[in-house]
């Protein structure tokens, strides 16, 4: 007969998120369109504090936002630990054509087209946790 495991959340300082999410190869960039949360695949690295992330969803869906969330985890099914990292703050499209070629040089994505979007994220919230095994 096993034992139940018992898991619990510590909280990692802000430096260490953005370390965790810095080596991280995908996420999720999670918005608001039309009072519906929606959240899209995306992909992301972190230049000089700001987060850029790449993403298959319409510019337009940005239009006027100032906030924007993006979360990150690695969380192996085997051994239910890991961590977690969930960053917010004002956001901008990426519309420079030099800075956009960069990045999609840069991130690997989707292909360019409408649904092709490079955005710009200041975190202001940064949180994460680790997860682990209660110890006895």
């Amino acid at each position: 007969m096993s034992t139940p495991v018992s898991r619990r959340m510590v909280e990692v300082s802000g430096t260490e998120a953005l370390w965790l999410l810095e080596g991280a190869a995908q996420g999720l960039l999670v918005y608001v369109q039309r009072e519906t949360a929606v959240v899209r695949p995306a992909v992301h690295l972190l230049r000089y504090g700001r987060l850029v992330v790449r993403t298959p969803a319409q510019a337009a869906a940005f239009t006027g936002r100032t906030v924007l969330t993006y979360h990150a985890d690695e969380i192996p099914v085997a051994g239910g630990t890991g961590w977690t990292v969930t960053a917010a703050g004002p956001a901008e499209v990426i519309t420079d054509p030099d800075e956009a070629a960069h990045y999609r040089r840069t991130l690997p994505g989707w292909v360019h087209g409408p649904h092709d979007t490079l955005v710009r994220i200041h975190p202001q919230t940064v949180t994460g946790f680790r997860l682990a095994h209660e110890t006895a």
